[in-house]
């Protein structure tokens, strides 16, 4: 999963003087979009996901007679087969495209919808929510590569954030469309139409999602980084004269050519360097994902619903939180992206661990000092507002800067000969850290106060992370992502 000359390459030497088209250059902008929204669309159905289960997980309990434990597999499982799906998405799609991967994922989130919709126990509904991981697994892997392959470099931040938006969109979208069916039906559990629960339609509605997405992809092209792997040299060209204009496309072909022909097919291997052990910015890549899970941001999204009633509000008052929480996600996630080609990743991600720090620790203390009644937290007065204040400013922290930039580095910061390996390595960590949080949480919802002082912890811990590790990659070309961990060093302009 390698790096592509479209993002290097400028305007080749005897070019350099001629005036470029505006015309063109917009058309060339808008197929940019396009081709990168597409392939976003995989993120929106996991925000699906997530918000569909987080609204059901009390009627799975309910209608399956589940302790916790076994509650937070179920919801978990998607995570454990996102895991295996990025592992292993890289190589897939090195052999068959970044678009076949994208389109298996499709395929994963319709046997998913069904088979989740229909399941008639639990672990039926564990095994299709793992599939339906898988496929999140896959487009979490191949469209942060395929984006970055297919942007120009001035703009690689804004369209790689397309992940992070498509997200939650998918949150708060889902969040808003389960109202209908749960409302109509009078609940979660009650039956809607032909005598299933309103649960069930809501995976349900997945169907219709995962068809469009797969419509959508035929609509796209594939990257031309493989096109050229492939010798697929016209349709390359075509890809690139829509992608950069006219004047670009042969030097873009040319320097393709040339960064392929030295590279050999990648392995798990090539993560190792000569003298042992993984390259530095292999451990940085691991790091970041890690750090992002362990702030402990899907417990807002996974469990948001049970969080605010653990601690006093109403049924209808922590459905408005949750709506109110996930809208403000994504409008900041929009502030995200106007931002990070100008600001950059590294400050970005340093200012976010610091406003989560904050926000984190403030929530801890609250829950800390909060009563027990019947063994679960209860929030007395303005304790309760400032929890909600500090959740929302938590969300507001992530959705600036962990969210989004996570994404964009993962499909950017390694260098060409081992992007493959290390993009589906470090998204399989990043996966098994969301599994991790998501499925030890129902167990510690009684104890909020020590689940956040962790969540806190690890938030200090990022912050130090990205000062003493993470270096900056904001305008440079993928070809010149080097092996080293520098962080202080000036990022070099794609020419």
């Amino acid at each position: 999963m390698s790096g592509d000359g479209v993002l290097a390459s400028g305007p080749p030497a005897p070019h350099e003087d001629l005036p470029v088209d505006p015309r063109a250059a917009r058309a060339a902008f808008r197929s940019a979009v396009r081709f990168a929204a597409v392939a976003a669309i995989g993120g929106f159905l996991f925000g699906y996901d997530i918000s569909t289960t987080n609204r059901a997980v009390k009627a799975l309990q309910a209608d399956f007679h589940i302790g916790n434990a076994l509650l937070g597999f179920a919801a978990a499982s998607v995570v454990l087969g996102a895991a295996v799906g990025a592992v292993w998405a890289g190589r897939i799609g090195d052999r068959l495209g970044r678009l076949s991967v994208m389109k298996l994922s499709a395929a994963s989130f319709f046997v998913c919808g069904l088979g989740a919709g229909l399941a008639t126990s639990i672990w039926m509904f564990i095994v299709f929510h793992f599939i339906g991981g898988i496929g999140i697994g896959f487009s979490s892997v191949a469209a942060p590569a395929y984006i970055a392959e297919i942007s120009p470099p001035r703009f690689r931040g804004r369209l790689g954030s397309l992940q992070q938006l498509a997200i939650v969109i998918g949150l708060f979208g889902a969040m808003a469309f389960t109202w209908v069916p749960f409302h109509l039906a009078g609940g979660a559990s009650k039956p809607l139409w032909l005598g299933l629960a309103a649960w069930r339609w809501t995976y349900l509605g997945e169907l219709v999602l995962a068809l469009l997405y797969f419509a959508l992809l035929f609509t796209i092209y594939e990257s031309p980084r493989y096109l050229v792997g492939r010798q697929e040299i016209s349709q390359a060209r075509q890809v690139l004269g829509r992608l950069l204009g006219p004047r670009d496309v042969e030097a873009t072909i040319t320097r393709i050519a040339s960064s392929l022909e030295q590279e050999k097919p990648q392995s798990w291997r090539d993560l190792r360097k000569p003298t042992g052990g993984l390259y530095g910015i292999v451990w940085v890549g691991l790091g970041l994902a890690v750090f992002q899970q362990f702030v402990g941001i899907n417990v807002i999204f996974s469990y948001s619903d049970l969080l605010w009633e653990a601690v006093g509000f109403g049924e209808k008052s922590s459905f408005t939180i949750s709506l109110a929480t996930t809208g403000v996600n994504v409008l900041i996630t929009l502030v995200a992206i106007a931002l990070i080609d100008r600001l950059g990743r590294r400050p970005l991600l340093l200012a976010g661990s610091a406003g989560m720090s904050v926000m984190l620790a403030t929530m801890t203390v609250v829950f800390a000092g909060a009563s027990t009644i019947n063994g679960r937290p209860q929030l007395d007065g303005a304790a309760g507002v400032i929890a909600l204040v500090a959740a929302d400013l938590f969300v507001v922290a992530f959705a600036v800067s962990w969210g989004p930039v996570l994404w964009v580095l993962l499909g950017e910061m390694f260098p060409n000969r081992i992007r493959s390996a290390a993009l589906g390595l470090a998204s399989g960590v990043q996966w098994m850290a969301n599994w991790t949080i998501a499925v030890t949480f129902p167990a510690l919802r009684h104890v909020l106060g020590v689940a956040y002082g962790f969540y806190t912890l690890c938030a200090v811990l990022s912050l130090v992370f990205v000062w003493r590790w993470v270096r900056e990659t904001n305008g440079m070309s993928l070809e010149d992502m080097p092996d080293e961990v520098s962080p202080t060093a000036a990022p070099r302009a794609a020419t």
